[in-house]
């Protein structure tokens, strides 16, 4: 077992030299698929019958299987959804509608030299510009290993936080566990379908020191290699293409539009929004069940 790691570790050492000696003008394109499973329990859950859970699953499935492209150099990156000539889905390129609420996600920038994240963010027709620096994800690396297409993939792990308008990863309250779910986990209503957010998530990548640059697919970055494949939570990234120094290369372009603000500042305005629908939605049920 000891020989086996001792031979990996070798095996990518001379990888990661020999890529090492790529030019100044080293650039790279990355296809990745994004697909996320829906929990219908969650959204409408006993409200809706089977036929109705299979056509907004449908139609969920339409809005959150994307394809993106990661545009990178030694030191930047741009991650961009894949423009298509289909008709757009609900919330324009990129978005969701949630109850009224929608949110368009833009291009992703992210500079590991300067420590610099700047993402495109358009929410209730306004336009925001998440001007941060990177978030550091403490990744657990070992000796695991499979194979992604032509290239070798090592296993890497990190515990991240989760905020309160992280939906995706909503979960139906367990009633009969509240004290042991209680500091793990937020509610985000008090209806009866009360749902609630796990506090952390477990992220697992697969990353090939085969490309020695610490780059990824939207948030995820600091491994040392090209990720090629995320799970986090119901959604789960997979890279389907990789282009090593194109012929025709692209300008990598720091997002500009939109008002500034940091990612705590986003959140709290979504976090805000959210707040604000539910209550005018209870106010409207309780409204609506007076007689005079």
């Amino acid at each position: 077992m000891k020989s086996n790691s001792v031979k990996l570790l070798i095996s990518c050492l001379a990888i990661m030299t020999s890529v090492f000696s790529y030019g100044q003008e080293f650039q790279g394109k990355a296809y990745y698929f994004s697909k996320t499973t829906m929990d219908m329990d969650n959204f409408g859950g006993r409200q809706l019958s089977d036929q109705q859970k299979k056509m907004f699953a449908e139609r969920m499935k339409s809005m959150f299987e994307k394809t993106f492209i990661l545009t990178f150099n030694k030191e930047e990156s741009i991650y961009k959804e894949e423009e298509k000539l289909d008709a757009p889905s609900a919330g324009g390129r990129g978005g969701m509608r949630f109850g009224g609420m929608s949110m368009t996600g833009g291009d992703q920038y992210k500079n590991v030299k300067e420590n610099k994240l700047l993402i495109e963010q358009e929410f209730f027709g306004k336009q925001f510009l998440v001007n941060d620096e990177l978030k550091k994800l403490e990744w657990v690396m070992t000796a695991e290993t499979k194979q992604i297409g032509k290239y070798m993939a090592m296993k890497a792990t990190a515990i991240v936080e989760l905020d309160n308008t992280d939906f995706l990863s909503a979960r139906r309250r367990d009633r009969n566990n509240d004290n042991a779910k209680a500091n793990d986990s937020t509610k985000i209503n008090n209806s009866k379908n009360e749902v609630e957010i796990p506090k952390t998530q477990t992220v697992t990548a697969w990353y090939t020191p085969q490309i020695p640059i610490n780059q990824g697919p939207g948030e995820y970055w600091g491994l040392p290699g090209l990720i090629l494949e995320v799970s986090a939570g119901r959604t789960t990234i997979l890279c389907s293409k990789i282009v090593l120094n194109p012929e025709e290369k692209n300008d990598i372009k720091r997002p500009s539009k939109g008002k500034k603000v940091t990612q705590k500042e986003y959140t709290q305005i979504v976090k805000d929004k959210m707040e604000e629908m539910i209550n005018m939605r209870g106010r409207g049920r309780s409204g609506g069940g007076r007689r005079n």
